[in-house]
């Protein structure tokens, strides 16, 4: 689910989350700090395993996450107060909604360390783009090969889609260019 259909990107701000089932004692200790330890550009992303068992992301996660700079999240799980986030114009994405809080339910267990989302890492300061086809992530370590090649592809691509666009059939614009 996607609250906003626009682009996102930015850098990897990491929260890894446990299912509760007990009454918590410290209640959204490490979920508030890590939404105020939010820089310009940040990502906020909420590894949760998949769990639906609460919304752990909200309004007020959302309003605290932009005043610190950050431009959206990803959530490994539910969402609430869609209506209202989608208001501010914040882009998060989720697996679903529910409308039950976080509180007793789940927290995060820790912040700012490398999490898993479907087999797949996303470190403290990675790269992240996100839209409405999907979410990559971009070890710093390559970053700068992935952006390079990734400017290449959308040159080559352009140039297809301007033959294309000019009559020529895609089998010879193919042929010509060796992208689609």
């Amino acid at each position: 689910q996607l609250t906003v259909p626009r682009m996102l990107v930015g850098r990897c701000r990491t929260t890894l989350w446990a299912d509760m089932y007990h009454e918590d004692p410290r209640p959204y200790e490490l979920e508030l700090q890590a939404v105020d330890s939010c820089q310009p550009d940040d990502v906020l992303i909420a590894a949760a395993g998949g769990s639906l068992r609460s919304g752990i992301w909200g309004e007020l996660l959302t309003t605290a996450a932009r005043n610190g700079g950050c431009v959206g999240a990803i959530v490994d799980g539910a969402v609430r107060d869609v209506g209202k986030i989608r208001a501010m114009d914040f882009p998060v994405f989720s697996r679903g909604t529910c409308l039950y809080d976080s509180q007793h339910r789940q927290r995060v267990i820790d912040r700012d360390v490398p999490v898993e989302i479907d087999g797949v890492t996303f470190s403290p300061g990675d790269l992240v783009v996100a839209d409405e086809d999907g979410i990559v992530v971009v070890p710093q370590a390559v970053e700068a090969e992935v952006l390079a090649r990734a400017w290449e592809k959308v040159h080559a691509e352009n140039q297809v889609r301007d033959a294309i666009r000019q009559g020529m059939k895609s089998v010879t614009a193919y042929e010509q260019f060796g992208v689609l």
